[in-house]
């Protein structure tokens, strides 16, 4: 309970900010850069190199992928059916195709399946939401925030997403068995948890709701598909269809459910595509995706 009152905390923190004179305009850049070039990266060398890879957590790590690829379809044919600017089309791809699996997703696994639940929902977040964001993100994010279709400049770009890098350094230490020393990978933990905080500050110092938006169409389409659509299609997939049922299957649904991705959001932001709609995504779509998972964990039930 502490961390999901923290979330909304630090959400308020962030808006709070806003209307302190002495708090530079440039705070959520600040704060975006290092939750981008050093949290993240001590998140996926904290965790990563502990994972126990194996096949039966499959489907697990493909629902991210799923997520982001049926909302390529859906947003591309929606935006060439309805004449969307290239920028509103990335922001909706990136927005509602990645959700909050970590930030939002940890405190709510752990209070509704415990420890057990928290091993599923690491190879969701990581092998699976993590690296989706750090390769067809990144890719999404380049192509539709200046039109680059070159192979060289967008591979350029994923290779130097620092997030990214400490994703491949961290595998390879998987991979080899070999372990951080005790004290640095002590370190690593804290600065990891400093991501979810830091990233939400941002977002609430960045958040401008405002009544008469031209984004409240698209906002709602974005959390539609998110909150609702997209899970029943994971429920509809795997347990009707696959036959498959356990905690593990019920932890894919709820974290099918998530509010949107904060990194997401901020890697969209940073290259353009609508940053008032990122914000809104995110600011909306917390709050309102506790009354969506709780609907979807009675369902489950």
């Amino acid at each position: 309970m502490s961390s999901i009152i923290l979330l909304f905390l630090c959400l308020l923190i962030g808006v709070v900010l806003q209307f302190v004179k002495s708090t530079p305009s440039n705070t959520h850049t600040v704060l975006n850069q290092f939750v981008m070039n050093i949290s993240l990266p001590a998140m996926a060398l904290f965790y990563i190199p502990k994972l126990q890879l194996s096949g039966e957590l499959l489907l697990p790590v493909l629902m991210p992928w799923l997520s982001i690829l049926l909302a390529c379809i859906i947003f591309i044919s929606l935006g060439k059916l309805l004449g969307w600017s290239r920028a509103l089309t990335g922001c909706l791809i990136m927005t509602a195709g990645f959700g909050n699996t970590s930030f939002v997703g940890i405190p709510v696994i752990q209070a509704l399946y415990g420890a057990e639940g928290l091993e599923t929902l690491m190879m969701i977040d990581l092998p699976g939401t993590f690296v989706a964001l750090s390769t067809i993100g990144i890719f999404i994010a380049s192509v539709y925030s200046k039109g680059e279709t070159s192979w060289k400049k967008i591979i350029k770009r994923m290779c130097s997403f620092i997030p990214f890098i400490a994703f491949i350094i961290a595998m390879l230490l998987n991979l080899s068995g070999y372990r951080i020393p005790e004290v640095a990978d002590e370190a690593l933990g804290k600065i990891a948890t400093t991501v979810s905080p830091l990233a939400l500050v941002s977002v609430g110092f960045q958040l401008r709701i405002e009544r008469k938006s031209p984004y409240w169409s698209y906002l709602a389409l974005g959390l539609f598909y998110q909150l609702i659509l997209f899970p029943a299609i994971i429920f509809v997939v795997y347990k009707l269809i696959l036959k498959k049922e356990g905690m593990m299957i019920d932890v894919c649904v709820i974290e099918a459910a998530m509010a949107p991705m904060i990194t997401a959001c901020l890697v969209t932001s940073a290259h353009g595509l609508k940053p008032k709609l990122c914000n809104m995504m995110v600011g909306v779509g917390i709050p309102v995706s506790f009354i969506t998972i709780a609907l979807w964990h009675w369902l489950l039930q």
